[in-house]
């Protein structure tokens, strides 16, 4: 698979597509199973396990937070623990690194360390993603599965436009998953976490020669929404517990709506409106 540097454009259409949670069933489970639970166990928080793991997974799965960076998501969560239940130490300094670091990953966060992290936080953080990614590798195999439709949604957009997994997910899992269950040879491209955040990995690929107007970006969550309308492409929002309708009308009248021109305007509003009101707006 090329990277960024190597790739070129072959098709008039770019189709980008997120992982979790939009091709891939796994959102919930990993979450549920190992970002909270490894949480939990980092920082000893089990005198109040039931009520943080309750809001992780309120930050990250059913609200506008819905699929933010790990980092971010870690960051959100500690400060609200610092003032609901025990101290964090460090978490301001966390926190403004999670604003500010032009990457968040795991290599970045050894980088961060490595220069002389201010305090063990850092370490800390990255002890828990190292983790929560054993935890996800150890999660059994028939419990991480594509959605229904995906594998026929992404054959159907290869045939007339390139396909770019566009994830903030880590590199080797969204990698496992997609070629286990044969969708990798449906794609052009994979871009995660270590490739940088997804609007700028959207950014890098109009740079090969797409126009704005022949692009789409397929997510479900706002981070996925906002990366696309920063770079002026289309958003296509694959619906929490509406995933297989989502993916069929993506191949029934979404795409032939971008090949046509016909995508902005009311149907794209009509298509953000479903969205947010699915997320609770």
């Amino acid at each position: 698979m090329k990277n960024l540097a190597e790739y070129t454009k072959q098709k008039e259409w770019l189709v980008c597509v997120d992982s979790d949670g939009c091709a891939m069933d796994t959102m919930d489970i990993k979450h549920i199973r190992c970002f909270g639970p490894c949480m939990v166990e980092e920082w000893e928080l089990d005198a109040w396990k039931d009520a943080i793991l309750d809001r992780w997974n309120e930050i990250n799965l059913y609200t506008l937070t819905r699929g933010i960076n790990r980092f971010k998501g870690l960051s959100i969560a500690l400060t609200e623990i610092n003032e609901k239940y025990t101290p964090i130490n460090g978490v301001e300094a966390f926190c403004a690194w999670a604003e500010k670091s032009p990457e968040l990953s795991n290599n970045a966060l050894k980088s961060k360390i490595e220069l002389g992290g201010e305090n063990a936080i850092f370490k800390k953080a990255l002890a828990w993603s190292l983790a929560v990614n054993k935890a996800i590798n150890e999660l059994p195999e028939e419990e991480k599965l594509p959605f229904e439709g995906v594998k026929e949604a992404l054959a159907f957009s290869h045939a007339s436009a390139d396909v770019a997994i566009v994830s903030s997910a880590n590199l080797d899992a969204v990698l496992e998953e997609w070629q286990k269950h044969r969708l990798l040879e449906h794609t052009d491209i994979v871009l995660s976490q270590n490739a940088g955040n997804k609007a700028f990995c959207i950014c890098e690929l109009l740079k090969k020669g797409y126009a704005k107007e022949n692009v789409v970006m397929c997510g479900d969550a706002p981070g996925d929404m906002k990366a696309a309308e920063k770079n002026g492409v289309y958003y296509y929002p694959i619906l929490v517990g509406r995933e297989k309708e989502s993916w069929e009308e993506f191949i029934s009248v979404a795409l032939e709506k971008l090949k046509t021109g016909t995508y902005g305007g009311e149907y794209a509003e009509k298509k953000k409106a479903e969205f947010l009101k699915n997320l609770g707006e």
